[in-house]
């Protein structure tokens, strides 16, 4: 048998948060950081309210023209309905991403970080 000492090697102790190992300087990858709005459904459906709201106001643009014309003669409905929507889809598209945001909102108080 062989009656040498081994020699152990130690390993630092972590802290339960992983925002307190970051190396100073160290910036999160923002898709894989657990504070991430990325990885939120509810931000992507938010964008993608802000981005279909723009149907509503090319149907408020489309009623609006079309009383200049005279080729519509319920122009007015198509104004009020593109209007309704391009706002409606456009504040709740906001509301869902500043749902989406809060973790991160969180880690920046958190952390005192403001990237």
């Amino acid at each position: 048998m062989n009656d040498t000492k081994r020699e152990y090697q130690e390993f630092p102790v972590y802290e339960n948060s992983l925002e307190a190992n970051y190396v100073d300087g160290y910036v999160p990858v923002s898709y894989e950081a657990p504070h991430s709005s990325l990885v939120r459904s509810i931000t992507w459906i938010g964008m993608g309210l802000v981005l279909a709201s723009l149907a509503g106001f090319g149907t408020l643009l489309f009623g609006l023209a079309s009383n200049t014309v005279g080729s519509q003669s319920n122009w007015d409905m198509y104004a009020m309905i593109g209007a309704v929507l391009g706002v409606g889809m456009l504040v709740v598209g906001f509301a869902a991403i500043y749902v989406g945001r809060r973790n991160l909102r969180e880690w920046r108080a958190r952390t005192g970080r403001k990237d």
